[in-house]
């Protein structure tokens, strides 16, 4: 199967007003594009944000047909579809049916201003679907008759430049069939595996990857021999599998993530004797420590090089979906001796904050 790069996700949310307002006044997008009934779209109303390669669709229903409605209540806002290019949409929706996916869309053609998108549609894991988008002109209107756009294709000035990868989490038992779904419905490859303990629980974790390399998702399932933890609140706050968090490539993680924290982004913290241990862990930086621990920046290294990564505190009130910046220096791993930290982190949020709703 033919997959090229992340297209665009597609977010379903109670409010998308104060979605994308959030989303461009924390972290630089610009809105490109609206639509709803008026433009064509039915039971249903939209924004379409950009930032150089990110283009993140959302959308919240008008009515209880629509599919957001019951996604919403299920599961709060989140990510509900993952939208990647193809050179022959029917194609890729024939050949993900005849290996088994559950058809959602069939193929569907949107044609306007000289250019034509064929969009289909399959499950990919719990609610989530997986689209494949296939572009007559990648630089053309997004979905051509649907929204109304400025400046069709262009990409939004902003420090975060794609999308690196999705977490995903899913209940305990469905790691390994959701991974041999990917590999033998979509194409991709298993680049990664591990298990992680931190204190008394633990989980497990595979990398799942398109053969073009960019499509990447990092899928967990708690452990539940062990106490609870992290990935057992999101399975139960989400009610299901879902994308834990968004992570957003940049090539200059400082200056982002205090261009967001002046946007008003709260960040986890990173307990201060984190830093005093990370020279003797992990070599030479290459970058201030001192500018690593005041913007409490995490950092690992892998036979390839330095990763250097920072989360989001979850808005949510689920505290589901969260985001990260993530800034490749050689490194091709996800930060794994990192994940203490961010639990550490995260358990402190916890402890802060009430209790999510459910």
């Amino acid at each position: 199967m033919d997959i090229g790069a992340i297209d665009h996700l597609e977010c379903y949310v109670a409010d998308v007003d104060d979605s994308a307002h959030f989303l461009r006044d924390a972290f630089g997008f610009q809105v490109c594009g609206r639509g709803g009934p008026d433009t064509g779209l039915t039971g249903c109303r939209s924004v379409l944000l950009r930032q150089h390669g990110i283009s993140l669709l959302l959308t919240t229903a008008l009515d209880e047909h629509h599919p957001a409605a019951a996604y919403v209540e299920r599961h709060g806002d989140g990510v509900a579809v993952i939208a990647v290019t193809t050179p022959d949409a029917h194609a890729a929706f024939t050949e993900a049916v005849e290996r088994g996916a559950a058809a959602v869309e069939p193929p569907t053609e949107l044609k306007g201003d000289g250019t034509r998108v064929t969009t289909a549609s399959v499950i990919g894991f719990g609610d989530v679907v997986q689209r494949f988008v296939e572009r007559t002109d990648p630089t053309g209107p997004f979905a051509p008759g649907l929204l109304v756009e400025e400046h069709p294709g262009a990409a939004a000035p902003g420090l975060l430049r794609t999308i690196d990868h999705l977490a995903v989490c899913v209940p305990a038992g469905e790691l390994d069939r959701t991974v041999r779904d990917y590999q033998s419905i979509f194409g991709f490859s298993q680049t990664f595996e591990e298990r992680i303990i931190v204190g008394s629980q633990a989980m497990d974790s595979k990398v799942v990857q398109s053969e073009s390399g960019k499509v990447t998702l990092t899928i967990i399932e708690p452990d539940t021999t062990r106490e609870p933890g992290q990935i057992d609140a999101f399975v139960r706050a989400h009610d299901g599998a879902g994308v834990q968090h968004i992570a957003f490539l940049t090539e200059d993680i400082a200056q982002a993530v205090r261009d967001c924290t002046k946007r008003g982004v709260r960040f986890l913290s990173t307990p201060s004797r984190y830093y005093d241990a990370l020279p003797e862990r992990i070599g030479a930086l290459g970058v201030p420590l001192d500018e690593l621990r005041e913007l409490s920046i995490l950092a690992d290294r892998d036979h390839w090089g330095l990763l250097l990564q920072l989360f989001t505190e979850s808005r949510h009130p689920r505290g589901t979906l969260f985001y990260e910046l993530i800034d490749r220096r050689g490194g091709r791993t996800f930060g794994s001796n990192n994940i203490k930290a961010l639990y550490e982190a995260v358990d402190r949020q916890r402890a802060a904050d009430p209790e999510p709703a459910t």
